[in-house]
């Protein structure tokens, strides 16, 4: 029997907006959906023992009976996500999230290690799965279900972690997943075309990712913001009539700043200006993307009351992200291999500059595009890869439900030099077996995916796994 927990003076054994999971003294939400309205799932709800039904003003008290309670909502998504936090309750005390384009994975990751390098039990929930000090991840969302999220920050606390960064997906503050959780800080880090699919227009994704200032960073919390976003000023103005804190990070500007960058073949020698204070860091992670990414990291612990210095101290610890520009492999010749998961213009784009000056002879670059998504980024994906990578293989990525070869037929037109490869293993060893000293591969796309999706099934496929394969083929075993 589950627990009790009384909400709005009604006791609930659990919450649901799937009719199919509910179970005795269960709250049913009953959601308009886009495909179905949850409201036609009523009686299926009430049937299997539902205590209480959450939906619109629609709904009246005669639809779900005179035993079964009705709590009216005109955003019942948000309430159902307010109400998962009451029932789970307590949550961790210190909680951030970061959104944009790139980088919300290496940011929630690096944020985690630097508290656990600090002795602070500490979590990271995205696109990885939930980590902390004995799990690993597992398969993840980039911002999980209301009730799946507070349940599970509900559990973390009562394991001791008080300390969480999460990831905030667009889709996720749209549809009110994260509503309930209490932001110490949030962070901002870029925005770039992806996701049109969802959400029309340029305008509408943005104004998803800034609900997460607007609406979900308390005042007084602090706004960790790149301060060569586009948006800047724009979360700068939310941020001064909400009371919040600021703090700008980059490369060359902010509050947190690189002074100086020494490229070095696993990593960088930096020298930071941190809050006015000058630090230098042996930074053991490639890719000028993810200096960043850890600069954001940082701000986000000083946005929670850190003292810089100490978390200066630790950006050394720090290791690469799963399938975020992980070297997954090198050869004897001593040409590098590495996994990513740009699937978007812009991330592609950055992982090819970052590695480039790493590179000593030829930067290889091994990509698709995916099915079912946005066909406008396919051209701009080519001719990226053109432009940036001196050898290119075009191959499938996750075609979902398209015909492959036509996905490739929208992109080689930008990429008219790529060898066009469609099964993506085999695009991989060629790629691998044509690598001459002081080059460098980046295999991109799918990163931490250990599946490809062709048509309604997933097929098992892991490109660090396949790369791994490939270079023990090649030459006798990895490195």
């Amino acid at each position: 029997m589950n627990a009790q927990k009384i909400i709005n003076n009604v006791p609930l054994t659990g919450l649901t907006a799937d009719s199919r999971q509910v179970q005795p003294g269960y709250l049913f939400a009953a959601i308009p959906g886009t495909v179905a309205d949850g409201a036609r799932f009523i009686p299926d709800a009430i049937k299997a023992g539902a205590r209480a039904v959450l939906a619109p003003p629609s709904v009246t008290q005669e639809d779900v009976g005179p035993d079964v309670a009705l709590f009216h909502d005109s955003n019942p998504r948000r309430r159902l996500a307010l109400l998962a936090a009451e029932f789970y309750a307590p949550q961790p005390e210190t909680m951030v999230a970061v959104t944009g384009t790139n980088g919300k994975t290496s940011v929630a990751d690096f944020t985690r290690q630097l508290w656990q390098a600090m002795k602070i039990n500490a979590a990271s929930i995205g696109t990885l799965g939930i980590r902390y000090a004995g799990s690993d991840g597992g398969s993840g969302l980039t911002t999980p279900d209301p009730v799946d999220l507070h349940r599970e920050l509900g559990a973390m606390k009562a394991k001791g972690i008080d300390h969480v960064a999460m990831e905030a997906s667009s889709h996720g503050l749209d549809m009110y997943r994260l509503d309930g959780a209490k932001f110490a800080a949030a962070a901002f880090t870029n925005l770039t075309q992806d996701h049109l699919d969802y959400h029309g227009s340029m305008e509408i994704y943005r104004a998803a990712k800034l609900r997460l200032f607007e609406e979900l960073l308390a005042s007084g919390g602090t706004a960790v913001v790149n301060s060569a976003a586009a948006e800047f000023d724009q979360i700068s103005n939310i941020a001064a009539e909400r009371k919040q804190r600021v703090i700008a990070y980059g490369l060359t500007n902010g509050q947190i700043r690189c002074i100086k960058m020494d490229h070095r073949t696993d990593g960088f020698d930096l020298e930071l200006d941190v809050m006015g204070e000058r630090f230098t860091v042996d930074f053991p992670i490639p890719g000028t993307f993810q200096v960043e990414n850890a600069l954001c990291s940082l701000g986000l612990l000083i946005g929670c009351g850190e003292n810089p210095k100490h978390a200066v101290s630790h950006l050394s610890q720090l290791s690469g992200v799963r399938g975020r520009m992980e070297r997954v492999g090198r050869l004897k010749n001593g040409a590098s291999i590495y996994v990513d998961y740009a699937h978007t213009p812009d991330a592609l784009a950055t992982v090819l500059k970052a590695l480039r000056p790493h590179v000593g002879n030829r930067l290889h670059a091994v990509f698709g595009c995916g099915g079912d998504r946005d066909r406008g980024k396919r051209p701009l994906m080519g001719a990226v890869a053109a432009e940036l990578a001196d050898m290119q293989i075009l191959t499938d990525d996750n075609p979902r439900t398209e015909d492959p070869a036509a996905i490739r037929a929208d992109v080689m037109p930008a990429c008219p030099d790529a060898l066009n490869i469609g099964d993506r293993a085999q695009a991989i060893h060629q790629a691998i077996a044509g690598l001459e000293p002081g080059d460098v591969l980046v295999i991109a796309g799918k990163g931490h995916e250990q599946g490809q999706t062709v048509g309604d099934k997933i097929l098992p496929f892991d490109d660090a796994d396949v790369a791994r394969a490939a270079i023990a083929d090649l030459q006798g075993g990895g490195g």
